[in-house]
């Protein structure tokens, strides 16, 4: 039997090689002589550096940069020298993961360590980049990656303002004088993980709001901030970026891509799949594996199990998602998956379903290789 196996990462549990190799112990216990056709994915957040670079060769670059709280840290992104190429994700800079739970505030939190990559990316000679946007502490329009790069944030006194998406509710006017003019001169695609826009019950602040610290009042502050924010945008480059899907991602920081350089906004998990050449391996399969740490309704808006599903059903090869949790199974079961099984076998704290992900993983999977193995025998 032919498998592919096509996890993205399971978030804080294990990373998308780990889930590849736990699934393929699993399907291993069961099925020894398996052909397992490993192709670890990312939708555009944490892992998309690490499996483009596996895809298409390159180096990881080193950079000191700040983090969302502005505190010095080193980060890291790609480089294909070749192709002048560079692959960043968002999250090595500004991601959720680098700031701990009780420190995190997206009223203050800064993607300013976003543009540092950036630049020194330009720097070292890039002309294209890939722009992972997935996992940010951030809720600031992208307004500190911009002041990275030499763009300045002003209120109606002309005084700058200070980073966060809080303070964007004062913001007058943005200066481009400064902005660094290779900017114009490159090509960026933007690997996006979700298509929502920047404002309003479905935009950044209140969809992804509340998973970065933000509580009610924080929410409708910073919804209202990034709504200064886009009139203030539509002013200064003359193009409305409010609605614009993709423009909520990453807090917002799509609408700067889309309002202030030359981009192409596309499905992360799509960017991925054709770099891994995922439809050619599909030739031939009889089965699809992927999954992350959760599966629901928001993996209908390009998360990389949906990605794969649609692949998949283009050859007919049927998929399976595992998750350490399962929601809205019944909306899921209409869009190409063929089971959705939980990972977690018994009731336990956060911090040991984490931890237990590996080994939860591969007993599921072998689990679900029994029940095809009872399948493949009333076959015959």
């Amino acid at each position: 039997m032919r498998f592919i196996l096509a996890p993205d990462s399971f978030k804080e549990s294990m990373t998308a090689p780990e889930a590849v190799a736990a699934m393929e112990r699993g399907i291993r216990a069961v099925f020894p002589d398996a052909d397992c056709i490993r192709a670890p994915m990312a939708d555009g957040g944490e892992g998309t550096t690490a499996t483009l670079l596996g895809a298409l060769g390159g180096t990881d670059v080193a950079v000191r940069v700040h983090d969302g709280l502005g505190r010095p840290i080193v980060a890291r992104y790609g480089y294909v020298a070749a192709e002048r190429l560079a692959i960043i994700e968002v999250a090595a800079a500004a991601g959720l993961d680098l700031i701990a739970a009780d420190e995190r505030d997206p009223l203050i939190a800064s993607t300013y360590g976003v543009g540092e990559m950036i630049s020194d990316a330009l720097d070292h000679g890039a002309v294209r980049f890939v722009v992972g946007l997935g996992g940010s502490a951030t809720n600031d329009g992208g307004a500190g990656m911009l002041h990275a790069l030499g763009a300045q944030f002003l209120d109606a006194s002309g005084v700058p303002l200070p980073p966060g998406g809080g303070a964007l509710a004062r913001l007058h006017r943005i200066d481009l004088a400064g902005f660094d003019l290779r900017v114009g001169a490159a090509a960026f695609q933007i690997a996006g993980d979700v298509t929502n826009p920047l404002l309003g019950p479905d935009g950044a602040s209140v969809v992804f709001g509340p998973q970065k610290g933000a509580d009610g009042h924080a929410v409708r502050e910073l919804d209202a901030a990034l709504g200064t924010y886009a009139g203030v945008v539509t002013a200064t480059v003359g193009r409305d970026v409010a609605t614009l899907a993709g423009a909520g991602a990453a807090g917002g920081l799509g609408a700067a891509f889309l309002a202030f350089f030359d981009v192409e906004m596309r499905s992360g998990v799509d960017v991925v799949m054709a770099a891994a050449r995922l439809d050619e391996k599909l030739a031939g399969a009889d089965y699809v594996f992927t999954g992350e740490g959760s599966v629901d309704s928001q993996t209908l808006r390009g998360k990389t199990p949906f990605g794969v599903a649609q692949a998949a059903g283009r050859h007919g090869v049927p998929v399976i998602a595992f998750a350490g949790r399962v929601s809205d199974a019944g909306v899921l079961h209409g869009h190409g998956f063929a089971a959705l099984v939980p990972i977690v076998q018994a009731v336990s704290d956060l911090p040991t379903a984490l931890a237990e992900g590996p080994v939860n993983l591969e007993r599921a999977v072998a689990t679900t290789c029994r029940l095809l193995a009872l399948h493949e025998q009333r076959r015959m």
